[in-house]
């Protein structure tokens, strides 16, 4: 017996927006900064369907421009939808292009919604027996269902495909499918401007329709109501009537089902991978393709390039006794069509020639590979070098070639400052050959700072590179390693694979090395990549070796002191609730503070249905009833403020305190955290493992972590930090008079800022006048708008409306900076800092306002942030050159602070060191602050 045939219908703008909205705060975008989100989303639930479900027949509706017999019925029809965002007009005629080229039909009559077409041709197709998929978001599709009628609704973010069949429509509208519209019809459709009957919401509707049948027959009904139901009711029954009839999907289309149009068919693949190709769609080429074309594996199964019939030339200045008794060359991976030249050094005799071959190239590529991630405790497993395409050499670090005798060979070479040294993410390399007692000196091109400042938005690891610019895949490390718990480390894997890996490695390094080049002078970034990210690169990885030391008994001590807090706290909120519940439950938190204590209306989120308790939330409650008990002079317990108390002590002491200790290094006794260079697009640095970015200041108990980072016998911790150094770089950068003579005169910045736009002296500035100006003060580097400001201050709208505008009349030429930031972006697609580093802001032009504005917060915030993120790396290039030959030891950069191991003996001289170079890592219109303190641990010198 056959399977019933299957017939899928997709509703091809609904899917279109959205996969648009899916990724509207992180859209895609191509290199050419064109965006490809919709796009990318629509195909990704198109394979999907394709590939996983199968369909005998498949198409793909949309909506004409003509007008709709809706629109003559009702002018309102969705007259309130905002305008098509530019970037789904830009898709579609893309998205038409893959559809043709998959041969799916694209299916669509004049004066009729694509909803109509599919309810058209499910009808027809479910009366000659074949089972129809309308694969759609929308919530109206279910009105259609019916024994072979199936709604099938796409993934979302957190959710699995929803399949309605008739069972699911009553679960889902409480009643059967023939009824939804007149459910619709009292709901009303905000989305559609289907206005329904007003008070009559989602619950109330569903209730009505299971007990009178109908809207008409409700309408009938009318006087058996109460209330304002039964007024509604009467007074827009015509509304109601109307409201169901345009939430009808009509099935009387004048559309044939042609079966045959609509069977699958083999795809046009040239056609589709050019316009794969066009729209950088990588992943979903491999996902559609598969295998390339003459497929070829090598002997470890990975996949290659067909290899040219050519043959290349072996090197001449290396001897042949280098290739004589090893493994033949692995020549399995080509890149490019070219064969490869992977040699395993196997011996010392070859070891010596490799390394005097090195010792006369100008500059050599290398990547190591290692028995884990974590510097300071791996394993060498082997170094590879390349210094030409399509050639390179690996070096195992085994029983034939111990550590001595690499050390023995490499250690002058990699010591040699006349040779520029190559390689991507080389901190990480760096600090591998420091443990294994092989410093790396000289000058350095990391090919992924390069990418980072000429594509700052895009992922810059060594695979995504080598895709993006030479069109090749690496092999992955899984395939040698293996992933979770079936993890082997690397030394267990045989030394060919290795080889081949990591020899691919610094190939491919090698030649995106030959192709950035170029582009950091292209892209005008060369000097910031040259005189602040490379000097940059090997400053960091001597801190990150370094490390600091931590006092691990504090934090033991520490824990229980919060543990008991947060018991007490606990019980405090449960006696006064009077009944059990789970403090740690988003649900049951909700629904203590806004069922049982009903201190507000409360909303639930749509993913998960239960109250949003989020810190924001907390926040506005605690200070509404902060209010509230200073106006009626009474004194009260603040839950949601207890709450927030509880929150950030089990943040501290899980993040922070029982985190730190696990991550001491058993070998140094200090903590070694990683330095991040190249995520923020602003140019700052970030760290992990751990994050001290993070670690909280501005509470009592966050501030007493930093007792926990300590300073050695016959040291000291010395902190170093700039004032205000985002304010002075914006009066700097927009030369307004006003703010860059108050800096001038060494005036509270906030309470001049304060006098000017209350408008009075700056003796008669209250503490409250001063917060608000702060508050302006540096909401206004980040493009704040009135509201933001409103609920940062908790004050209303207009009187933040008012402040900022008596800001910009005070500092009238900050206002003329941030719209000449704006406009700057608008008309080069891009702004830059003061030493030249670019962000790119492609949606500064986007149709869609919320997109838009936020690109032109970025416009505004990124010159100012960018610019002290220069200023910073420049003074830690300079401080560590000016003390080269003290033993002091720059130990950790957070935002605008760097800290300091110093033996006490020269705190003097090298404080004065210190506090020279951050103030002239960059000449502003302003003074430049840097304040300085000293102790024993790190809460005692900030």
């Amino acid at each position: 017996m056959n399977e019933q045939p299957r017939l899928f219908l997709l509703d091809g703008m609904a899917l279109v927006y959205r996969a648009h909205f899916a990724f509207i705060q992180n859209p895609r975008k191509t290199s050419k900064g064109f965006d490809t989100s919709a796009i990318f989303g629509f195909c990704n639930s198109l394979l999907e369907v394709l590939q996983k479900e199968k369909p005998d027949y498949i198409g793909v509706a949309f909506d004409t421009h003509e007008p709709t017999f809706r629109h003559e019925q009702n002018a309102a029809y969705k007259a309130h939808r905002p305008d098509t965002p530019k970037e789904i007009l830009d898709a579609i005629p893309y998205i038409h292009r893959i559809l043709d080229a998959m041969g799916i039909p694209k299916l669509s009559v004049p004066g009729y919604e694509a909803d109509d077409v599919i309810g058209t041709l499910a009808k027809k197709a479910a009366q000659q027996g074949i089972k129809t998929y309308m694969m759609t978001p929308d919530k109206d599709f279910c009105q259609l269902v019916e024994e072979n009628i199936i709604c099938y609704r796409p993934k979302r973010v957190g959710n699995e495909i929803e399949i309605l069949d008739i069972q699911g429509v009553i679960d889902k509208f409480g009643v059967p499918p023939a009824q939804v519209p007149d459910v619709l019809g009292l709901w009303g459709d905000n989305v559609d401007n289907i206005k329904g009957i007003p008070g009559i919401g989602e619950k109330t509707a569903k209730k009505l329709i299971q007990e009178y049948g109908s809207v008409e027959n409700l309408i009938q009904n009318a006087d058996k109501l109460k209330g304002k139901l039964k007024e509604n009711v009467i007074q827009y029954a015509q509304q109601g009537l109307e409201s169901k009839q345009l939430a009808t999907i009509r099935t009387d289309v004048p559309i044939e089902l042609e079966l045959d149009k609509l069977k699958a068919s083999p795809f046009n693949q040239t056609e589709l991978k050019a316009i794969f190709e066009e729209l950088e769609f990588k992943t979903l080429s491999k996902r559609l393709f598969g295998e390339k074309e003459n497929v070829q594996k090598d002997l470890f199964g990975n996949v290659v390039i067909p290899t040219s019939t050519k043959s290349k030339p072996k090197t001449q200045s290396i001897s042949p006794s280098l290739f004589e008794n090893t493994s033949s060359p692995l020549q399995k991976n080509t890149i490019h069509d070219t064969p490869h030249e992977y040699i395993i050094i196997s011996d010392e005799q070859k070891l010596k020639e490799l390394a005097y071959e090195l010792s006369i190239q100008p500059a050599f590529c290398f990547d190591t590979e290692t028995t884990s991630t974590y510097t300071h405790n791996c394993e060498l497993v082997g170094v590879a070098f390349c210094f030409e395409k399509h050639k390179a050499y690996y070096v195992p670090c085994n029983a034939e070639l111990p550590l001595k005798t690499i050390q023995k060979y490499l250690k002058p070479i990699f010591a040699d400052e006349t040779i520029l040294k190559i390689g991507h993410n080389l901190k990480f390399d760096i600090q591998v050959l420091h443990w294994q007692g092989i410093p790396v000196k000289g000058h350095f091109f990391d090919t992924m700072l390069a990418n980072y400042l000429i594509q700052p938005e895009m992922k810059h690891t060594m695979d995504m590179l080598s895709e993006t610019y030479l069109n090749y895949v690496p092999i992955s490390i899984d395939t040698l390693i293996g992933k979770g718990q079936k993890q082997i480390s690397m030394a267990e894997v045989p030394i060919e694979k290795v080889a081949e890996y990591a020899a691919e490695d610094a190939d491919v390094t090698w030649q995106l090395y030959l192709h950035l080049s170029p582009k950091l002078h292209e892209k005008e970034v060369y000097s910031l990549f040259n005189e602040v990210e490379m000097p940059l690169m090997p400053v960091l990885a001597q801190m990150e070796i370094a490390g600091v030391l931590i006092d691990v008994e504090f934090l033991k001590q520490y824990s229980q002191v919060l543990e008991k807090e947060m018991e007490q706290l606990e019980k405090e909120i449960q006696d006064y609730v009077g009944i059990p519940f789970n403090l740690n439950s988003p649900r049951q938190l909700g629904e203590m503070l806004f069922e049982v204590l009903k201190l507000d209306k409360g909303e639930k989120t749509k993913k998960s249905g239960q109250y949003a308790t989020g810190e924001e939330i907390l926040e506005k409650l605690a200070l509404k009833l902060d209010i509230e008990a200073a106006e009626q002079g009474k004194s009260i317990v603040n839950i949601p403020r207890k709450v927030l108390e509880y929150r950030e002590l089990a943040k501290l002491k899980s993040t922070y305190i029982d985190a730190l200790p696990e991550l001491v290094n058993p070998k140094t006794n200090r903590v070694h955290t990683s330095f991040n260079q190249a995520v923020a697009v602003t140019g700052r640095l970030s760290s992990n493992q751990p994050n001290l970015q993070n670690i909280p200041i501005r509470t009592e108990k966050g501030k007493e972590i930093r007792k926990a980072f300590i300073a050695p016998e016959g040291y000291v911790l010395l902190s170093a930090d700039y004032s205000q150094i985002e304010l002075r770089i914006m009066a700097s950068m927009s030369e307004d008079e006003s703010l860059i003579q108050a800096f001038l005169e060494g005036q509270d910045i906030h309470a001049s800022t304060a006098s000017k736009i209350f408008n009075v002296d700056i003796d008669k500035v209250t503490p409250d006048m001063r917060r608000k100006a702060k508050t302006v003060n540096f909401g206004i580097i980040y493009g704040i708008s009135a509201h933001g400001l409103s609920e940062r201050l908790g004050i209303p709208r207009k009187e933040a409306a008012q402040i900022i505008e008596s800001y910009f009349t005070q500092y009238p030429k900050v206002k003329a900076f941030m719209d000449a930031m704006v406009n700057y972006a608008r008309e080069h697609g891009y702004v830059q800092t003061l030493l030249g580093r670019k962000r790119y802001l492609p949606d500064i032009l986007s149709a869609t306002p919320a997109v838009r504005n936020f690109a032109e917060r970025n416009a505004i915030n990124t010159p100012i942030q960018g610019t002290a993120a220069d200023m910073i790396k420049k003074a830690m290039i300079n401080i560590a050159a000016a003390l080269k030959s003290y033993q002091t030891k720059m130990l950790l950069q957070v935002h605008d602070e760097l800290l300091f191991e110093v033996p006490e003996h020269e705190v003097d001289i090298v404080k004065p060191i210190i506090v020279r170079e951050m103030k002239d890592a960059l000449q502003l219109k302003v003074p430049v602050e840097v304040s300085v303190g000293i102790g024993k641990n790190w809460l005692e010198a900030h």
